[in-house]
C-alpha cells in the first residue's frame, strides 16, 4: 500500500508563519506505531542553518537518539557508555565512516559534510542501529510523542513537504505556504509492509550466528 498524505492548510493567527500538523504511522494489522517521534518531517528549500555539535550516546548496545537531524556541516560525537568496545561506522553515500574500536568512556566523532540519509551501525553489535538525517537547510524537525510537529519562521511560498521514518516509504507532497503559515496538516505514514533485514558489517558480511540473538 503506497504512503498516504493528506494536507488541510489554514491560515495560522500567530503572527510568526510556522508550518504545524500532526504525523501517524501505521503498522501491519492498522495498528498505531508508538516512536511516531523518530520519525522526521523537513522541507526542500531555505537558508542554511549553522552547523551544530551534538551526541548520540552508545549505551545498552543502543544509539541515544535513534534519530537525529543536524544541519550540513555538523559534528556528532558517539560516547561509548557501554563496558565493552564499539565500533561505529556506516557505508552511506557521502557520508561514510568508520570511528575504529573504541572502549567504555572513550569517545570518537564525524563531521557531516553532505546532506542525506545516514544508517550508522556497529560492527561488533549487529542489532545496534541509529539515523542521522542531514539537512542542507534550516526547516526540519521531529514530531513530539504524539506526532505533532511545528517548522517556524517559514517565508510564504511554494516548497515540497518531505516525511521520513525508517519502516515507511518517505512521503512527499507539494504545499504553498501563505503569509499567515499553514497549520493543520496531517501526514499519514504506511509502515504495514515493513520487513527486518538484518545489515552487513563494515566489510560487507554477515555477521554471523550472533546476528540472531542480536536483532532489534
Amino acid at each position: 500500500m503506497a504512503a498516504a498524505l493528506v494536507v488541510a492548510a489554514a491560515a495560522a493567527p500567530a503572527a510568526r508563519a510556522q508550518v504545524s500538523g500532526k504525523v501517524t504511522v501505521t503498522e501491519a494489522g492498522g495498528k498505531e506505531a508508538t516512536d511516531v517521534g523518530n520519525a522526521v518531517v523537513y522541507l526542500d528549500r531555505g537558508p542554511r542553518a549553522n552547523p551544530v555539535r551534538v551526541e548520540m550516546t552508545l549505551d545498552g548496545r543502543n544509539f541515544s537518539p535513534r534519530v537525529t537531524i543536524v544541519p550540513v556541516g555538523s559534528t556528532v560525537v558517539f560516547p561509548n557508555r557501554d563496558p565493552f568496545n564499539h565500533n561505529v561506522f556506516s557505508l552511506s553515500d557521502r557520508n561514510s565512516f568508520d570511528l575504529g574500536l573504541y572502549g567504555r568512556g572513550e569517545k570518537a566523532e564525524h563531521r557531516f559534510r553532505q546532506p542525506g540519509v545516514v544508517s550508522v551501525f556497529c560492527n561488533i553489535h549487529p542489532r545496534m542501529v541509529g539515523f542521522i538525517l542531514v539537512r542542507d537547510n534550516a526547516y526540519f524537525t521531529q514530531p513530539g510523542a504524539d506526532g505533532s510537529f511545528t517548522i517556524p519562521d517559514v517565508p510564504a511560498g511554494s516548497y515540497t513537504l518531505h516525511v521520513w521514518h525508517e519502516r515507511a516509504p518517505e512521503v512527499t507532497q507539494q504545499i504553498v505556504v501563505p503569509e499567515g503559515g499553514l497549520a493543520d496538516l496531517s501526514v499519514a505514514l504506511d509502515a504495514s509492509g515493513y520487513k527486518y533485514v538484518q545489515h552487513k558489517n563494515k566489510y560487507g558480511r554477515e555477521y554471523g550466528s550472533g546476528a540472531t540473538r542480536e536483532r532489534y
